[in-house]
């Protein structure tokens, strides 16, 4: 596969890049292209993983994804709101870790890569503590690049998102928000693989019906119920479905994919978020140091702490700061 020029422009512009990821879907959501090319192509530049949407899963989800998703690089859970974020303090902490490894550099560049839809701008804008990044439940919002100072010696970049998984089928790239849905012509068509994906209880308890034989069945007992009808009572199929991809895209639908190697458990939703993280001031200088406070880490942060700490990747990383201490003597 061919990495498009969008991508290879943004991988070129940083020194870290930071793939976002949908927690629900991690790996539907993950561009094995822009890691080889990365690995190939550009091997002296840094990738982490940012698993966005953790509020939208069960704890264990998110612990699951970590230690598995750490295998392969540095792995981070996050969620993304200007009220109260989880993973900011660890992010913010991560990169001026990388700041303070290219000593050498008056900046660095951290470009954030990722479908559409899984929240790159809202996470800079986390980070920012303010909306600098324009943001939307839709796909292609982001249209242009735009670059964000995090601090003195950190800037980031945002930029549109890039879809590379050429094997996503019309329902899949419909479903994780790669198009519009006012572009698609009949939705109604796709909306089957939803039907498969989220539990029939939680379909019943978000549209009030029960008991459909299909997926045309489902959408014509929510258009009755809804009223939503074309003339001479007709049902209207694809407004309703466009209005069940909306609430899927959106989280109102909870589904998600089991991490390799996990046992299911229980479904219970974060709702109070008790393992947020204080986060750093952007404006603080990175000389500091901090560390990120684990007195009352719950699973979800010792799983983020264990993936970074223990990363098998970071050693080129602790051979390049003992080169750059040799240099500096």
């Amino acid at each position: 596969a061919v990495v498009s020029t969008q991508s290879t422009g943004v991988i070129d512009s940083s020194d870290v890049v930071v793939q976002v990821l949908d927690a629900r879907d991690p790996m539907g959501t993950r561009s094995n292209y822009i890691e080889q090319y990365l690995k190939s192509e550009k091997a002296h530049k840094h990738l982490i993983f940012v698993l966005n949407k953790c509020d939208l899963v069960p704890t264990w989800v998110t612990k699951g994804w970590l230690v598995h998703l750490s295998c392969s690089h540095p792995t981070l859970a996050f969620h993304a709101t200007l009220k109260k974020s989880f993973g900011k303090g660890a992010l913010i902490n991560l990169l001026r870790q990388f700041a303070k490894l290219h000593a050498d550099k008056k900046q660095i560049s951290v470009g954030f890569i990722g479908y559409p839809n899984v929240g790159k701008s809202s996470i800079i804008n986390t980070l920012k503590d303010k909306k600098c990044c324009k943001v939307a439940p839709l796909a292609g919002e982001t249209k242009v690049w735009q670059y964000v100072s995090l601090f003195k010696r950190v800037n980031l970049i945002d930029c549109p998102g890039i879809v590379s998984n050429t094997s996503d089928s019309n329902a899949d790239m419909i479903m994780k928000g790669v198009v519009r849905l006012e572009m698609v012509p009949a939705p109604s068509a796709y909306i089957e693989p939803i039907i498969a994906r989220v539990k029939p209880k939680y379909l019943t308890q978000a549209y009030k019906v029960e008991g459909w034989t299909s997926g045309e069945d489902f959408l014509a007992k929510v258009c009755k119920r809804t009223g939503k009808l074309l003339k001479k009572g007709e049902p209207d199929l694809d407004a309703v479905a466009r209005m069940i991809f909306q609430d899927f895209q959106r989280g109102r639908l909870p589904y998600f994919n089991v991490p390799p190697g996990t046992k299911a458990e229980s479904e219970e939703m974060p709702t109070d978020m008790s393992f947020i993280d204080e986060a750093a001031p952007p404006d603080q200088e990175e000389d500091e140091g901090e560390k990120i406070d684990t007195a009352n880490a719950t699973p979800v942060a010792e799983a983020q702490q264990t993936a970074v700490v223990e990363q098998k990747d970071q050693e080129p990383l602790k051979k390049k700061r003992k080169l750059i201490r040799s240099g500096d003597d």
